[in-house]
């Protein structure tokens, strides 16, 4: 794999190399038809960008903003910047107009590209209230542009300012002039309390991060690779990035609701995901073996253990299963688990990276069981995602984040917390000193807030040390731990644990309504609205059962006791979840008050 390509000229590099080979497979915003375009249409698009910027007056190291789903323009708009020295900034699609405000003004972006209606429309409310932004470039063609607003033009239009690439000579100077020193991106992590802050991502971490993690994980120019989560995201920006390093196709899901139909159609054999995703298809194939005859769920359950024996108890941890058990396992695998992948689309299934939250042991042994191999992982945007990661063909264990990949130098300092050190780390905070200056030891390491342990060279996971809870009794709860523990339950679909300063955890939880009016239907429970199901006692009864089954391996002080079944989901828009979909468990407990509170009468 090529990897000392600076980012500023990568693209073009590859297209010398692949020429008419297939870069991108995708679909126009809103469109059905899956289309192509090869590295030679891409680096061209790339340099049009270059020059149209060029001629629009950006300046080498100016920040220029990503408002939009997944999509192509995304994608040579990022290179495209990068070709002139620029910066990207990516806001995630669902952002709010008041983050959308503040991250505007505090990178004082002039060139505020946007996806589809709703991002044009929360841009141009907030127009007036930020002073440096010039103009918005709008991706999707069949946006509406009011005919209010003369400083909004589509995407095609912003192409012709670079037809011809009438800078290009320019251009190539900027690029010799590149430096590895120079600002790619600043994020904005969403974070769970307070305001975003920037996190400067450098060309040399990019650099970095692509030469260790091409040693080991083995993506290469004739993987698919489906881009899932948002290119907002580092974990998806780090990899995907890495992926185009090693000439992979990329398949740009511009709707992360479609991905189970994208990945039917498009036969991706690698994808980076979040736990919850695979939690999801656990969850599905569980589902359909429970409604199949009983011989089928016998055979299906057999095929799991023999999948279990081989996968978990002997490759993982570098053995050579018997020969017995390994003829079959392969019959079962070229029949059963087989036809699992196939239903998700995965019949050439190479990797799959996972990271973003814990990954709960229940999920990670049967996505290793059916045959797929899941890569776990941990890193931070801080960190420019990869800090830790199971390495294909070396031994990993059930719960471990890996092994650190080459250059990171972690450090278990107070209350275990694993703090950092190497060339992938943040240089620090955009504009806060102060934030930057506490976020690292006297000693130049970075504060991780993760408290975890060193194990035979794997990373191992404890908890978030500013999301412990300490109960009334003066225990210590890991909220995540429990909650994805209990996210395997079909029947839950978003869950919050509460504990802090309380005598007993309690649980507020969204059910999956589609199951629970199934179930209230099957079993004679009238009910006339949401609020009325998940009041009924019979299914609160019904609930408690699944989760105390759940839950038995858990210390008696961290079992959830009782718990409320809302009735409507966790929202952005009411600010209990973050862009990354994690929980705001402050603006929880405020919304919820009354909720919370009723658990603890007695």
């Amino acid at each position: 794999m090529q990897t000392n390509y600076h980012m500023s000229v990568m693209v073009h590099e590859q297209a010398k190399k692949y020429g008419n080979r297939d870069m991108l497979v995708y679909q126009d915003f809103g469109g059905k038809e899956w289309k192509s375009l090869s590295w030679n249409q891409v680096s061209q698009s790339v340099k049009q960008v270059s020059n149209a910027l060029l001629n629009l007056g950006v300046k080498v190291q100016e920040n220029i903003g990503i408002f939009s789903q997944n999509s192509v323009q995304y994608i040579v708009c990022d290179f495209g910047a990068w070709g002139i020295r620029a910066v990207t900034i990516p806001f995630y699609a669902t952002s709010s107009e008041q983050q959308i405000q503040f991250m505007v003004n505090d990178a004082k972006i002039r060139f505020l590209f946007v996806g589809e209606q709703e991002q044009y429309d929360k841009a141009r409310r907030i127009v007036s209230l930020c002073p440096t932004l010039e103009r918005i470039i709008v991706f999707d063609s069949t946006v509406h542009i009011s005919s209010h607003d003369p400083n909004a033009i589509y995407f095609s239009d912003f192409l012709k300012l670079g037809e011809n690439l009438p800078r290009q000579t320019e251009i190539d100077k900027l690029q010799e002039d590149a430096s590895f020193d120079d600002i790619a991106n600043i994020l904005y992590t969403s974070g769970t309390t307070g305001d975003s802050k920037g996190v400067i991502l450098t060309h040399g971490q990019f650099n970095a991060a692509m030469v260790a993690n091409s040693k080991c994980v083995p993506v290469n120019e004739n993987d698919r690779i489906m881009n899932f989560l948002p290119y907002t995201h580092i974990f998806e920006r780090g990899w995907a990035i890495l992926c185009m390093y090693a000439g992979a196709t990329m398949i740009v899901n511009t709707y992360p609701q479609q991905v189970q139909q994208s990945m039917r159609e498009t036969h991706p054999t690698c994808m980076s995901a979040v736990p919850r995703f695979w939690e999801k298809v656990y969850m599905g194939v569980m589902d359909k073996i429970e409604h199949s005859g009983a011989m089928q769920r016998k055979l299906f359950n057999h095929a799991l253990a023999v999948g279990r024996r081989h996968n978990i108890e002997y490759l993982s941890r570098g053995k050579k299963p018997p020969v017995a058990l390994h003829l079959e396992y392969e019959m079962l695998n070229r029949t059963v688990f087989s036809l699992v992948r196939k239903e998700l689309g995965l019949e050439n299934a190479h990797f799959f990276p996972t990271a973003g939250a814990a990954v709960s042991a229940y999920v990670e042994e049967f996505v290793h069981s059916i045959g797929i191999n899941m890569i776990v992982g941990y890193g931070l945007t801080e960190s420019l995602a990869t800090v830790s990661c199971n390495h294909l063909g070396k031994p990993w264990t059930v719960g471990s984040v890996g092994i650190p990949i080459e250059g990171i130098d972690i450090k278990i300092g107070e209350n275990d917390e694993v703090l950092l050190k190497g060339p992938t780390i943040t240089i620090g905070y955009y504009q806060r000193e102060d934030l930057t200056k506490a976020a690292f030891t006297a000693d130049g390491y970075f504060r991780t807030g993760d408290a975890g342990y060193l194990k035979d060279g794997e990373l191992f996971l404890k908890e978030r040390i500013k999301d412990l809870f300490k109960t009334s009794n003066g225990k210590y709860i890991a909220p995540q731990m429990i909650e994805s523990k209990l996210l395997v339950d079909k029947f839950i679909d978003q869950i919050a644990v509460i504990a802090d300063e309380r005598k007993f955890v309690s649980a507020l939880i969204v059910p999956v309504y589609s199951l629970l009016e199934e179930y209230a239907r099957d079993h004679d429970i009238a009910f006339d609205s949401r609020e009325q199901l998940c009041a009924d006692p019979r299914i609160i009864d019904m609930m408690k059962e699944r989760i105390d089954t759940l839950q038995q391996q858990l210390a008696h002080y961290e079992q959830v006791k009782r718990f409320t079944l809302l009735p409507h989901h966790l929202s952005m828009e009411k600010g209990e979840l973050t862009n990354t979909l994690k929980i705001r468990r402050r603006v929880l407990n405020e919304n919820y008050r009354d909720a919370i509170e009723a658990m603890y009468t007695e």
